[in-house]
């Protein structure tokens, strides 16, 4: 039987990894399956195919692709699947972050990539995005994030109250204990 996963991540280095923790987190509470693979599409071109491949034939439904740098990474998976790709730019270089946002976002008409935030914000989002693009044909995951949704406005309704009665000082000191 073979095993369905429901989404794949590569990431352009080793060193992606500490971002895209964050996504494997978000899945994790979704109860989403991955991959998660290392593949440079500069220095391992045929292994990134490999990948793809790999994923594609395991019914993955979206790809999440992280790098830094030039981040060509998100482009070559898109231009490799008709399946949704979202890039998540790492930031690396001289350039900090805008070399890899500026080549995930600056995609050719018809091979688009769903570009998020850099680093560990986007690597959040593009899990959560990767759950939305799923949910739209799973009625539990759609509720699933939805109650995902009410606690985080709750989470922020209740931080208020806890600030409206302690005042500033007493709040910004509880959080740093």
């Amino acid at each position: 039987m073979k095993t369905v996963v429901d989404v794949a991540i590569i990431v352009g280095s080793r060193s992606d990894l500490k971002v895209i923790k964050e996504s494997v987190e978000i899945l994790k509470k979704f109860d989403l399956s991955y991959t998660l693979n290392i593949a440079s599409a500069h220095r391992t071109a045929q292994h990134l195919r490999q990948c793809i491949q790999n994923a594609e034939n395991s019914g993955v439904k979206v790809f999440i692709a992280a790098a830094g740098m030039a981040a060509a990474l998100p482009g070559v998976i898109a231009s490799e699947t008709v399946l949704p790709v979202i890039g998540v730019p790492v930031a690396s270089g001289n350039f900090s972050s805008l070399d890899s946002l500026f080549s995930i976002v600056q995609m050719p008409k018809g091979v688009p990539v769903a570009t998020l935030a850099v680093g560990k914000t986007g690597a959040v989002n593009a899990a959560i995005l990767a759950v939305q693009i799923i949910a739209v044909s799973d009625k539990s995951l759609k509720e699933k994030l939805k109650m995902y949704r009410d606690k985080m406005s709750k989470d922020v309704v209740k931080d208020d109250l806890d600030l409206q009665e302690k005042g500033i000082e007493n709040y910004l000191e509880e959080l740093k204990n």
